[in-house]
């Protein structure tokens, strides 16, 4: 019974001991519940204790391991709680953090944004749910003009007047409204247009856009422009060509076409069996834009751009599927770790 009585008065005082901070905490451990503590101790001497006593000596003795656990356990997750400054139990075995990888858009549009930035662009971003006049009128629109159809755009249906950006063009109106030339931005962003999904073309894409302002740009300067970009995203040999187009906002208009590097220009499925594959539109800055946003269009010309971003990594990357880019199969993004 005299271990009984000890193991009563050492339950008193687990129950009693006051802990205020992590050293008081581990002086409770190292007394009672250490290899070397007093609960131990019992443990050891209770191979001594009379038979008949075996049993309910047993059973006060686990409860005093049980209280004195519980405690130290209570207390130590309240202190970890409390301090703002704990970084987490040192003790504890490392997990192995596997490294991830960047999305094959984020890579390009990273790449885009550097090369640019070596011949003076900077960025600029804006939102994606827009007014009419930020995504067309502004642009030189005309109220007729096929893109505003229900089948190209997405129309927030209680306003009329709000879309879903088509283009990161309208980042352009907003920079031109609110600077003053010289104005030379890039525009990278998500947008959606009401499209058939397929290997080439998606309602959900990114693009990257850019604009120069200034007095005495011409076409010339376009041109070298993206001869630069090319040739610093595909290599020295990559070959460029423009063909005549038409966009509202640009006068003159034209797309850009690489050699395609996924063939090597001996024709494929992605370049349609041409060995080019159209990688932007492009044109000089209608003066009708520069005037709705109050630039003089007398003493200012400028040059516009507009690339999607997963066309350019289909080219880069050689994925010839733009809905891989879309479903977040980790085994694709994984093929990316080594790209950055």
């Amino acid at each position: 019974m005299a271990m009984i009585e000890e193991i009563k008065k050492l339950l008193a005082e687990v129950e009693t001991y006051n802990i205020n901070d992590q050293d008081d905490l581990e002086r409770f451990r190292l007394h009672y519940l250490s290899k070397k503590g007093a609960i131990q101790e019992l443990f050891a001497s209770f191979r001594n204790v009379p038979s008949s006593e075996k049993k309910d000596t047993g059973l006060i003795l686990n409860n005093l391991k049980e209280a004195a656990s519980l405690k130290y356990e209570q207390f130590k997750a309240s202190l970890i709680s409390n301090d703002e400054s704990y970084s987490g139990d040192l003790t504890l075995p490392a997990e192995p953090i596997k490294p991830g990888s960047r999305h094959p858009v984020s890579l390009i549009r990273r790449e885009i944004v550097t090369i640019f930035s070596k011949i003076g662009f900077t960025v600029a971003e804006g939102p994606e749910i827009e007014d009419d006049w930020h995504v067309f009128t502004g642009l030189n629109f005309p109220l007729e003009h096929p893109a505003r159809d229900m089948q190209d755009t997405f129309f927030i249906e209680k306003n009329p007047d709000i879309v879903l950006r088509t283009h990161t063009s309208s980042v352009q109106v907003r920079v031109m409204e609110n600077s003053k030339p010289p104005v030379r931005k890039i525009f990278p962003g998500r947008v959606f247009r009401n499209e058939a999904i397929s290997a080439r073309a998606h309602c959900i894409f990114h693009q990257i856009e850019g604009l120069y302002i200034d007095t005495g740009v011409s076409f010339a300067d376009l041109k070298q422009t993206l001869i630069f970009f090319a040739r610093e995203m595909f290599g020295e040999k990559t070959q460029i060509r423009l063909r005549p187009s038409f966009f509202p906002f640009t006068e003159p208009s034209a797309e850009v076409d690489v050699s395609c590097t996924i063939c090597g220009g001996s024709g494929c499925n992605v370049c349609k069996h041409t060995g080019f594959l159209e990688i932007l539109g492009c044109g000089m800055v209608d003066p009708n834009v520069l005037e709705a946003s109050g630039i003089d269009s007398d003493k200012y010309t400028g040059f516009a751009f507009g690339m999607g971003l997963e066309r350019i990594a289909m080219l880069k990357y050689q994925v010839n599927d733009l809905r891989l880019y879309f479903e977040n199969d980790i085994r694709f993004i994984n093929q990316f770790k080594s790209s950055y």
